[in-house]
């Protein structure tokens, strides 16, 4: 296992994020807009907002990030962490490192007084489910959106 540092992101680490973000969003085909991206990644360098971040480096090279999301709920009087995306570049995956970027949001989401950490996966990411069903229990649940 190679040594991985991970820590959250300053401002210095946009141009280690982007490339990320990019293959993040090429894995789901999916696009979101540079405006929406730039408001984003201001969030999470905003310590007043919920949104955060995390990437994990080899050798001084981003090679895994992950974003987390605290909020409110109705079930507990302590927030819940909402992991919202996670990737680890194609070239470092199968090292232990996703593995070490959802246990980071663990420790973080505890440290912050957090009930639980919940996140989502597309049915088809058979090969983040066989990690996920190793770190966290399956609940079951349907998710259901509209878009407005």
């Amino acid at each position: 296992m190679p040594n991985v540092q991970i820590r959250p992101v300053n401002a210095d680490d946009h141009s280690a994020w982007l490339p990320l973000w990019q293959a993040y969003q090429r894995f789901y085909e999916t696009h979101i807009d540079e405006q929406v991206s730039a408001v984003t990644w201001e969030r999470m360098l905003d310590p007043a907002e919920p949104i955060n971040a995390a990437l994990a480096w080899i050798d001084g090279k981003a090679v895994g990030m992950v974003h987390w999301i605290y909020h409110r709920s109705c079930w507990t009087t302590e927030n819940s962490c909402y992991l919202q995306d996670l990737l680890v570049s194609q070239e470092q995956r199968g090292q232990g490192i996703g593995r070490q970027l959802i246990e980071f949001v663990y420790a973080t989401a505890s440290a912050a007084g957090c009930a639980k950490v919940h996140w989502l996966t597309h049915e088809t990411n058979t090969t983040a489910i066989a990690l996920y069903e190793q770190l966290a229990e399956r609940p079951g649940f349907i998710q259901f959106r509209k878009l407005l």
